[in-house]
This record gives C-alpha cells, structure tokens and sequence, in this order.
C-alpha cells in the first residue's frame, strides 16, 4: 500500500478509535456507559454511510463533481474516484477522436467500403464511394440484406465462399454498368466481413490497349521478318565464304525474332479467349507426340523417359494444352545440361490427373519461383538467350491452363533439377479406351 494511503488509513482510524474513547469517557462519568458507547458507535456507522452516500452519488453523478477536500481515507477514495473518472473521459474523447478519424478516412477511400454482418449478411455501414460504385445510398440501406441492395452481383452464392471466396475480377457494377469492379472478401472478425470494391475501368481500358498494340505490332511484323527470312534463304554462303559467320547469325537472329512474334500473337489471343473446344484429348498420342519433340530438340544429349498410367484421358483444347505441354518439355531439354534425364509423367490424382515433365538440369533459385510464369522474366538472361528461348513460354503455359481451370506447381532446387507439374481437377479427366499402360525408358 503507498505511504499516504497508509497514512490516511492511520489518520482515519485514530478518529474512530478516538470518538468510540470520547463516548466511552462520558458514559462512565454521567454512569450511562453502554448507552453512550452505543450512540458513539452508531455515530460512527452513520458517519460512515455518509460517506459511502457521497462516493456513489460521485459514481452515478454524470456532472464533474471535485472531490472535497480533506486528509482521511474516504477523502483519498473521492481523490482515487476522481482521478480515475478524468483519466477514462481523457481515454474516451482519445478514441472518439481515432474512430471520427478512421471513419473520415475510410469515407474519403476512393474505394467503396461496406462492413458486412456475418450471420445476417446485412449491410452496417458503408462510405460514400460505395454510393458511387455499388449504388448504396444511406440511410435507406442500413441493415438490408447485402444481396438484395447489390443485385444482380452473385453475392449471396460469394459471401458462402467467406475466407476461400476468390476475388470477384471485372464484375459489372450495379450502380453503372460502365464501370468494371475489382471485388474483394475481407473477414477481418468473427463477425464482421468487409467488402472492398475498387473501379478497375482504367485500367482494364489500358490493359486491353496493350493487348490491341501487342497483337497489332506482332501481326505487322509477320510481313518483314518474312521477307527478311526470305532473302536470307535466297543468300548462297558458298559464293561468298567470308559472310557465311555473318548470315548465319542473321538468319538465327531472323528465327529468333519470329518465334518472339509467334509466341506474342499467341499470347494475346489467349488473354482475350474466355472458353475453348471441349474436345476429347488422347492423351496416348500427345504422349506419343511430346516424346518425338523432346527427341527431336534433344539431339540424343539427354535421355528421355515416358511414363504413361495408360488409363485417362482430358476434356479441353488439343491445340492449347500441346502448346502448354510442348513449352514444359522444351524448356526441360534446353535447361538440362548433357547427361542429364527429362521424365515426361501423366498418372492419377485422385480423381483428376497430373502431367509433370521433371529434369535433371541447373535448377531455379526459390526467390524466382513466384514470378517465373511473368511474360519476358529471366532467371537467367544469358543462359536464356544462348537457349533461344523467348522469356513467353511459361506465360503461354498460365494462360492455357487457367483456361482449363488447371494449376501449375513448379518445385526446384538449385543444382538438382526442377519438376513442373500440371493438375487437372475432376471435370478434365474420362477414362481411355482400348489402351494399356506405357512405360517406356529411350534414351533420345
């Protein structure tokens, strides 16, 4: 206990014990003991409900009372009260002031901003952009069900998906179908969601622009890297020896830059496709196929192993997968130093299926695996250039599998090789018929 807690405590008690001697001292003198002592003590329990009086009228009191002034233990109580009264309305008007500032701040957010109830997928509260880019208007939405005020978004279905509900990407928005709304789920408590919507018009306008350049120059540049291409094939080095170094490199140089294209032109058609053929795939002769090119660009300095499960086979686009397929497989030879072995896999996932093309070569630093499917990243640059290869091919390979509603997982470690591995879900996969299992080991 402090020192003048203490103090007061001894002060108080002294004048109980000194006023209980007083009325003892005067019952003896006037020969009425007991009866004095009593009053004495009575006098001091009402003393004391006095003060107990004045600490709760202090308490519910909603006016600032000062404590009055004095040195006894119900005097330091009022001081205790007091300081403890001040020092909750200090905190108080403290956090008014954050929450008027988080309030005036999150309603100044360019984005929409709405607080959702959990169990009653109500709207709480919501900013002024949410006026603007969800149609919300206040007060009339306050507490309607969200679904209902964010027709025709597929909100309720959404807000089911809670923590695991995907981002809505380019969702129309229901105050103005011009607008195109990047939507997210934020469960930031056990009872509240938040759901944040940004306008993304701009920037899907620029990204198709881009798109519109990309697919416009490529296709420009077809006619003269043809013709460049044409009267390279036309040149005879024998006739001039001293250029052959020279024009081979043109025509290296030439093939180069129209694989880029190629890989351009095919880029920007898929960013633009949203469905594909539902056509059946036979996987035993893209299997067939993919071992002949990795053959083929092996030029036997890597050993090639198939291993087919021989029972499955997928629903999508034959064309799109060969290309996704095909860019696995080439980048493993051109990655894999000689000796090395590429092992070309298709087997069961449960019930989908998994293709994944593992290798022997220099493998991938962690650090680049989360931007490795980015168009033109290098982990490497000279070791790409000297492999020809277009920094494209991953990105193709996003595109395609994105497409099926596939994923791709790569695993790597420097020095020990890497594994790409593409997993289809239920829906791609259907039994193959009339096949046996291929296991096959070639050395290419």
């Amino acid at each position: 206990m402090p020192l003048h807690l203490r103090s007061a405590w001894n002060r108080t008690l002294f004048r109980l014990a000194t006023l209980l001697l007083i009325a003892a001292v005067v019952g003896w003198l006037v020969g009425a003991f007991w009866p004095v002592l009593a009053l004495g003590a009575l006098g001091v329990v009402a003393w004391q409900f006095w003060h107990l009086r004045v600490v709760l009228r202090r308490l519910t009191a909603r006016e600032r009372l000062k404590p009055p002034r004095g040195d006894g233990v119900w005097n330091e109580l009022d001081r205790l009260l007091h300081r403890g009264q001040a020092d909750m309305r200090t905190r108080k008007r403290r956090l008014l002031s954050m929450l008027r500032a988080y309030r005036a701040a999150a309603a100044a957010l360019p984005d929409a901003v709405v607080v959702i109830d959990r169990d009653t997928q109500r709207v709480l509260w919501f900013n002024k952009a949410a006026t603007v880019l969800l149609g919300l208007r206040h007060p009339v939405d306050l507490g309607a069900p969200v679904g209902e005020r964010l027709q025709p978004l597929p909100m309720s279905h959404w807000l089911s998906g809670g923590r695991n509900a995907e981002p809505m990407l380019d969702a129309v928005s229901p105050a103005n179908a011009a607008l195109r709304l990047n939507i997210r789920l934020i469960p930031y408590s056990d009872q509240y969601w938040l759901l944040v919507a940004r306008d993304v018009s701009k920037l899907l306008r620029l990204e198709e622009m881009r798109r519109d350049f990309v697919a416009n120059v490529s296709h420009e540049l077809r006619t003269p890297l043809t013709v460049v291409h044409g009267y390279l094939d036309m040149l005879d080095t024998d006739e001039v020896p001293e250029w052959k170094p020279i024009l081979e490199e043109m025509q290296k140089q030439s093939n180069r830059m129209t694989q880029l294209v190629e890989d351009l032109l095919t880029l920007s058609r898929l960013e633009v496709q949203d469905s594909l053929p539902h056509e059946n795939i036979g996987m035993a002769s893209m299997m067939s196929t993919l071992r002949r090119e990795a053959e083929a660009l092996s030029q036997r300095r890597q050993t090639i192993v198939m291993e087919d499960c021989g029972d499955i086979d997928l629903w999508g686009s034959n064309k799109e997968l060969h290309s996704a397929f095909s860019n696995l497989v080439s980048n493993a030879v051109r990655y894999t130093p000689v000796g090395g072995t590429i092992t070309i896999a298709l087997a069961r996932e449960g019930q989908g299926a998994v293709l994944s093309v593992r290798d022997t070569g220099y493998g991938i630093p962690e650090s680049h695996l989360p931007r490795i499917t980015e168009r033109f990243y290098r982990v490497s640059t000279s070791r790409s250039r000297e492999s020809g290869g277009t920094g494209l091919g991953l990105s193709i390979v996003k595109h395609v599998l994105n497409l099926h509603q596939a994923r791709l997982e790569i695993d790597s470690a420097v020095g020990q090789g890497s594994t790409f591995s593409v997993h289809f879900g239920p829906e791609r996969v259907h039994p193959r018929e009339g096949a046996f299992p291929l296991q096959e080991s070639q050395t290419a």
